[in-house]
């Protein structure tokens, strides 16, 4: 109230430096926003072709759409799209985690029983907003939990998504297709329940990366993974089946144990193939 007229002066000029700092500030970030919207309008695009050129002339792709025809679970349109999936270090993902808010059965459930879920249920409100990559290990777990505590039912909406700008090339594209429709198919004949239930995770993780040409050993000695000849196809179907299992709150602390348990049965079922599609 009672500075000497220089004083306020500085703290003006400091008020205005800060100001406009915010200002700058403000502009990179709406700059960076754009920049970050422009590269990924070109991953998408990029991936819409993948999708396209996977659905209309990749034949293992298009045999097994057919085959989910034929089994009675034909996708519907947009069943395969696109998605940014910002850090997460994945080709693609399969299904969707519905939470359906359940009733309270009691008001000591610790949330308000003249509604339906209460504070829970915004919770599971905001998770549903999300966009399935942006979902963390915490979201599903807190889902899982929710669940076993009655105030949840979860269930798989079978859903395919590519992370747009993790894809290195057409190839990579189409072996995460077939990847997650190896998913849909293992949905679609049986009773699959990979949230709850670890050993059928493992077993279409196990069939899925087996039979989607991801474990070839070109592209394993690529990426330098390959330490011998023989046998790597097994390995690194373990490797990134285990790597699968992690992600799952149910399954983390004892994916290889699931693994090794469903491995020697699931290795070697390549329905809906006759043979490995890889064999020639």
């Amino acid at each position: 109230e009672c500075s000497p007229p220089h004083s306020r002066k500085k703290a003006f000029s400091a008020k205005n430096t800060m100001g406009a700092d915010n200002d700058d500030m403000k502009k990179a970030e709406v700059s960076a926003a754009a920049r970050r919207e422009k590269e990924q309008s070109k991953y998408r695009e990029t991936c819409d072709g993948y999708i396209k050129s996977g659905l209309t002339g990749n034949v293992t792709v298009q045999f097994l759409i057919n085959r989910l025809v034929s089994m009675g679970c034909e996708p519907p349109k947009g069943f395969i799209s696109c998605m940014d999936c910002g850090a997460a270090k994945a080709g693609g993902g399969f299904g969707v985690v519905e939470e359906m808010v359940l009733p309270p059965s009691s008001p000591n459930k610790g949330y308000n029983p003249n509604e339906t879920g209460g504070a829970y249920a915004e919770q599971a409100k905001i998770r549903a907003e999300k966009r399935q990559c942006d979902r963390t290990l915490e979201d599903l777990q807190a889902q899982i939990d929710a669940q076993k505590e009655g105030k949840a039912r979860l269930r798989l909406l079978p859903e395919i998504f590519l992370c747009q700008q993790h894809l290195r090339n057409e190839t990579h594209a189409h072996q995460s297709m077939v990847h997650e429709l190896i998913h849909a198919v293992d949905h679609c004949r049986t009773k699959m329940d990979p949230l709850n239930n670890c050993i059928h995770m493992a077993c279409t993780e196990i069939r899925a990366e087996n039979l989607s040409g991801e474990c070839d050993w070109v592209r394993e000695l690529g990426s330098g993974r390959m330490k011998e000849f023989a046998g790597h196809g097994a390995k690194c179907v373990k490797r990134r089946a285990v790597l699968s299992l992690k992600a799952n709150p149910n399954c983390k602390d004892k994916a290889e144990d699931y693994v090794d348990a469903a491995f020697e049965r699931c290795f070697k079922d390549t329905y809906p193939f006759d043979r490995h599609p890889n064999l020639r």
